[in-house]
């Protein structure tokens, strides 16, 4: 890419990607929240000749009963548009001969329902919230100790998220417990793995230098873009911590307070 920074680099940008929750909207009760003005900056990329992806971690729900949730928040996102973990997970499986146990939360697991889970020979852990069980992941241990070269599959390595009621622990913390207790590396899907923005570059026919992703995790979505040879920018919404900003490994080439406020400075930049 252009050496320019932000907001300057916006003038030669063919693609944005945009992370979800913490950036569109607040997961929570019923469908969440929409963040303000998250759902006119969508238009407004739209209505631009930039194109246009959203890249998410979410594990909770099937790809389609996600965006339309989305929808019903009033955002203009179609399924073919959004690249989530479990499908890149299930292509891993069948590309590879595996026959995932799954810890996943049970609104995911029809996205798995083509593939053969008997005998299982790895396992596959997303954010299965109140499904970590003690139980569940004793199971998913007992599947991996057993195994010559135990294969584990994360979909995503999250700390933590944001929802309307407060952080919530994510699936990393629960992949590194699995990590320890059977002395292996878990194989991550979704972001920040750089096959995963990978794809969406792929998809969108596109160049590293030549798209920017918009995220509020500054470690899995802005500092796995740049290792990709993306932009990053960081919003202050979600799980934005102030201690971002000091990061001691990863330094957004941007902080703005919303999405709303970085689509205003990229389409400013253009109009010049």
């Amino acid at each position: 890419m252009a050496d320019a920074g932000w907001p300057s680099c916006a003038r030669s940008l063919k693609g944005v990607v945009l992370d979800l929750c913490g950036v569109l909207y607040e997961s929570g009760e019923g469908d969440g929240v929409a963040i303000p003005g998250s759902v006119e900056a969508v238009k407004r990329l739209k209505a631009s000749n930039l194109k246009l992806r959203f890249c998410t971690n979410e594990t909770q729900a099937t790809r389609e009963k996600f965006v339309a949730k989305l929808q019903r928040l009033g955002f203009d996102i179609s399924v073919p548009e959004v690249f989530s973990p479990a499908p890149a997970a299930v292509a891993l499986l069948r590309e590879r001969s595996l026959r995932p146990h799954l810890l996943v939360h049970e609104g995911l697991i029809p996205e798995f329902d083509s593939v053969d889970k008997n005998d299982p020979n790895c396992v596959v852990i997303g954010d299965a919230a109140e499904y970590f069980t003690y139980q569940n992941l004793n199971d998913a241990f007992r599947v991996l100790i057993s195994m010559e070269k135990p294969v584990l599959f994360s979909l995503g390595q999250g700390r933590y998220y944001k929802e309307t009621d407060g952080l919530k622990l994510d699936v990393g913390v629960y992949m590194k417990a699995l990590e320890y207790a059977c002395d292996l590396e878990a194989e991550v899907v979704g972001k920040p793995s750089l096959a995963f923005f990978q794809s969406v570059l792929k998809d969108m026919a596109l160049q590293p230098h030549e798209v920017l992703m918009i995220g509020d995790d500054l470690v899995n979505d802005v500092g796995g873009a740049q290792r990709c040879g993306m932009k990053g920018v960081q919003v202050r919404t979600g799980k934005y911590r102030p201690s971002d900003e000091r990061h001691p490994t990863v330094t957004a080439d941007g902080t703005v307070d919303d999405l709303n406020q970085a689509v205003a400075m990229i389409l400013d930049q253009r109009a010049d």
